[in-house]
């Protein structure tokens, strides 16, 4: 449907599936008002507690905007676009739960931002991320430029950005712009076993520590410390520990009443 298919064939897990393979999923503005109405669903689900970005297809993750859809869009119409484009890339950076990024194959442009907005990133042996849009007259603007910079730091992210140059997934573990490497075909089964891992802990406390770290990210330590009191106060007085512990001490699995 418009190219974002959210499937929920897990307990506890959504997966949001890039859908349009025969344009290696490029993003369309069709799928970007799909994409940011998917994510929309998935961040107001309660019962979601971890989530999957994956992408159909075997050649790409994603190659970012439509230029096809753009070669014949005027400057007003382009600039109209906008907005539904930071909805669709505000959607995936901001979901409450989260989001592991499964890529394989090209991740270029705005694949590349989508996968930066991730928690984690599993790449298989066959990613190829890159920011290329300075070569065609842009800027990275799906998140690209702070993303990098704050994932990176800003040398490494000068060089993908003002080069635009390709990188593999050796050289984007080296760089920190991957995770996990695992074998080809392998990144979203991969994706799938961490985000069971992650629903199976409290959603509570899982919550309040991807806050922490996502508010935290840049600020002084002091700051960054009082970020992470205030998570701890959200997960503390949360029946979630009340069960945790309990659960501990009673050798057993815990069942989270949240």
């Amino acid at each position: 449907m418009d190219g974002v298919t959210l499937l929920r064939d897990h307990e506890h897990v959504a997966e949001i599936v890039l859908d349009r393979p025969e344009a290696l999923n490029a993003l369309s503005t069709a799928m970007a008002r799909r994409l940011a109405a998917v994510c929309a669903e998935v961040a107001a689900d309660a019962s979601v507690r971890a989530v999957v970005l994956a992408a159909a297809g075997e050649k790409a993750f994603c190659v970012g905007a439509d230029l096809k859809e753009r070669n014949s869009m005027t400057d007003a119409e382009i600039l109209a676009q906008r907005p539904v484009f930071r909805a669709a890339f505000g959607g995936v950076l901001h979901l409450p739960q989260p989001m592991i990024a499964a890529v394989h194959g090209y991740a270029l442009g705005g694949g590349c931002e989508i996968s930066l907005s991730a928690d984690l990133i599993v790449a298989d042996e066959s990613a190829v991320f890159g920011l290329p849009e300075v070569g065609v007259g842009l800027i990275p603007a799906g998140g690209g430029t702070q993303l990098a910079l704050r994932r990176l730091g800003p040398g490494k992210a000068a060089d993908l950005v003002l080069t635009g140059r390709r990188i593999g997934v050796e050289e984007a573990l080296e760089l920190g712009l991957a995770d996990r490497k695992v074998p080809a075909g392998s990144a979203r089964e991969e994706a799938r076993t961490l985000a069971a891992v992650i629903a199976g802990n409290s959603p509570v406390a899982v919550r309040a520590a991807k806050r922490a770290l996502r508010q935290g990210a840049g600020l002084p330590l002091e700051a960054g410390l009082e970020i992470e009191d205030n998570a701890w106060r959200t997960a503390v007085v949360s029946p979630d520990r009340a069960e945790g512990i309990a659960a501990f001490n009673e050798k057993r699995k815990p069942v989270w009443p949240s």
